[in-house]
């Protein structure tokens, strides 16, 4: 049974959203604000927030961890675990931002500014 498993699907199939959310993950965390649609920063949102965190334990664990959901990129690791935690150790949370921008002019699309705080 699928009890309290509401999730954003994106019209996408389980891989696909995987990947997507990982690669807008690793955007958000090295550009530290990107430009999406509102539906895709609002599944984006709990992804990045955990991932940050996750690094703020700062543990081998956790990187390894982070290694994983952010997929084989040590430099954007790096920058979490060294650069974006460190910013927030006092913070209990709501890491990130969600500015909306208006309808995309081709196809009337809600768009969204997601960003760290």
């Amino acid at each position: 049974m699928r009890h309290k498993k509401t999730r954003h699907k994106l019209s996408r199939d389980s891989a696909h959203r995987k990947a997507l959310l990982m690669n807008l993950s690793r955007e958000v965390i090295d550009h530290e604000r990107i430009r999406t649609t509102h539906a895709k920063a609002k599944a984006l949102r709990p992804e990045v927030e955990k991932l940050i965190t996750l690094a703020k334990r700062g543990d081998l664990h956790a990187r390894r961890q982070a290694m994983a959901a952010l997929g084989q990129d040590k430099f954007v690791v790096y920058k979490l675990f060294e650069e974006v935690a460190p910013r927030y150790s006092e913070r209990p949370g709501g890491y990130t931002r969600i500015l909306k921008l208006g309808p995309r002019p081709s196809d009337a699309t809600e768009m969204a500014l997601i960003e760290l705080v």
